[in-house]
């Protein structure tokens, strides 16, 4: 699933994209993936093309929220979760330090 949804990220000229393990952090899932798209338009076309060929590849159909504005979308595959931003909003939200592996939740637990 996650090489599925890297492949349509560079086909689709996705910036930034950045991985992060999530397995002993959360039991939302097993990995997120955070990208950027240059704008709304962009945003959205890389999203329908991660949800439809996650779904020609037989992962089932992917909750999603965001794709009417498409500052943010959200696809939500189970063990994989994809954020697609413009890149103002994801600097605003800055996930990758939320959830990135220098928490200091993460620090102490070493």
């Amino acid at each position: 699933m996650r090489s599925v949804a890297l492949a349509c990220l560079e086909d689709m000229k996705a910036e930034e994209t950045v991985e992060i393990d999530l397995v002993g952090k959360t039991s939302i899932a097993d990995a997120m993936i955070i990208t950027s798209g240059r704008s709304q338009r962009h945003v959205g076309s890389i999203a329908d093309k991660v949800i439809q060929e996650l779904k020609t590849r037989g992962f089932g159909n992917p909750r999603v929220e965001g794709l009417p504005a498409c500052d943010w979308v959200l696809i939500d595959a189970g063990d994989l979760l994809v954020h697609i931003f413009r890149p103002e909003v994801r600097h605003f939200y800055n996930l990758e330090k939320i959830w990135g592996a220098d928490r200091p939740a993460d620090r102490l637990a070493g």
